[in-house]
């Protein structure tokens, strides 16, 4: 298992992290192959699909190099599977403090989802400075992630949610911004119909 620090793995993502939702376990490959050919060294593959550990596990042992997250994180039977896994870190959607605890005696870097200042404060009491600001645009966007500012000046987000080719470099340009996620890169149904090309040229876009 990496032993790669949460920052360290968020600023190889930068600009973004693809957020990827692979529902056939004969896509993983070539979707990781395309993403790594681009430049690509960081993903999350969500837990939204029956064969997403299983596409993780994969992934893993084909690219070595690549640094794959496990997303949507949501119960701490999950742990064991994703461990299994090889994956080099978590990401929720929320924040929860058995799963973080679970997490960090694992070893395992946890990038959880706050909205509000609440939540900050609890990431705060578990000495996490890296944290997933979700829905980044429906939690106030750009403007919201400057009023985070000047109260917690050593938090750094990864802002996920209605990020796209459009507006994610408003959001990296920010100072508390280390990176951010997003699906437009490779959308599921884009994966679905194996749009490859398609990918990578989005892939290539990203101003690196």
């Amino acid at each position: 298992m990496s032993q790669k620090s949460l920052e360290t793995i968020l600023e190889n993502a930068h600009p973004v992290m693809p957020v990827l939702v692979v529902d056939a376990l004969k896509d993983a490959l070539p979707l990781a192959q395309t993403l790594a050919q681009c430049g690509i060294t960081v993903l999350e593959i969500t837990l939204r699909t029956e064969c997403a550990l299983k596409a993780i596990g994969q992934i893993k042992n084909t690219f070595p190099e690549l640094i794959v997250g496990a997303g949507t994180y949501t119960k701490s039977d999950q742990m064991a599977a994703i461990i299994d896994t090889g994956a080099d870190f978590v990401v929720s959607p929320g924040i929860h403090p058995n799963l973080l605890k679970l997490a960090q005696q694992h070893g395992l870097p946890i990038l959880p989802g706050v909205m509000t200042p609440s939540d900050i404060l609890l990431a705060i009491e578990h000495d996490l400075n890296i944290l997933k600001l979700f829905p980044a645009q429906n939690a106030g966007g750009i403007n919201y992630l400057k009023d985070l500012q000047a109260p917690f000046p050593t938090i750094a987000f990864c802002p996920t949610g209605g990020i796209n080719s459009k507006n994610y470099l408003d959001y990296v340009e920010l100072d508390n911004v280390i990176c951010v996620g997003g699906s437009w890169v490779a959308p599921a149904s884009w994966i679905r119909g194996q749009r490859w090309s398609k990918i990578a040229k989005e892939a290539n876009l990203l101003i690196k």
